[in-house]
């Protein structure tokens, strides 16, 4: 957490700020995965998770943000649009805990010095790290979960909108897609080496999964200070 300090900039701007607007507060909503197993909509939004946000807003245009998310996920071919999968019939859960940093880019210049109401869209992306458990289907189509945890990275990328409310609350909402740099949240490329385990689908391409929340803030700070050219 970014503490309170003071600056003085003496060159083309003048400004005296006490702090920076620290925004610290909780997610909610619902996720699907888009990969081998279940329904191929983008956003499908069936499993309920949560999390926790800080943004720290460096300009009326950009913010830096870190977010913790707990992130079920799941899979059922009979959910599925595509007649191959629903007459297979294979099913999946798993368990996400994802830790995210990066930059949120504002549309409209959002300033929390307004009396009352702000309102941007905007959008996000950096760099994300989750684990999750390996598992495999057995030749009798059973989803195996396996002990201990894997670990891997994604790319978030997310639009939304934000309006800030009674100058305290800012409430956000979010569709944001990862894209992941392995294949086996649903079980159909394992990580375990093992020649009995056969893998399926189409293991040339990474999974994704999709996060559709709604988040509230709360703003603590005192207002920085966006600075003005010196007119002389």
């Amino acid at each position: 957490m970014i503490k309170s300090f003071s600056i003085v900039f003496f060159s083309l701007f003048v400004c005296t700020a006490s702090a920076q607007i620290n925004e610290l507060g909780i997610t909610v909503g619902a996720s699907n995965t888009i990969g081998d197993i279940g329904s191929t909509q983008y956003v499908n939004p069936t499993d309920v998770g949560f999390g926790l946000q800080y943004r720290w807003n460096r300009s009326p245009r950009h913010s830096w943000r870190v977010n913790y998310t707990y992130i079920p996920v799941s899979g059922d071919d009979k959910k599925s649009d595509m007649p191959f999968r629903k007459e297979r019939g294979l099913a999946f859960e798993n368990k996400l805990h994802e830790l995210a940093l990066g930059l949120e880019f504002n549309f409209f210049e959002f300033d929390l010095h307004n009396e009352w109401f702000a309102f941007t869209p905007y959008v996000y992306t950096g760099v994300a790290g989750f684990s999750y458990k390996d598992s495999y289907f057995n030749s009798k189509n059973q989803h195996i979960t396996l002990e201990g945890s894997e670990y891997a990275l994604a790319i978030p990328i997310s639009v939304g909108v934000k309006a800030l409310m009674n100058k305290r609350l800012v409430v956000s909402a979010e569709v944001g897609f990862r894209y992941t740099f392995m294949d086996n949240i649903d079980g159909n490329d394992p990580v375990l080496r093992n020649t009995s385990i056969q893998k399926f689908g189409n293991i040339n391409s990474n999974d994704w999964y999709v996060f559709t929340g709604l988040s509230v803030t709360y703003t603590f700070g005192k207002n920085p200070c966006y600075c003005l050219p010196i007119n002389n």
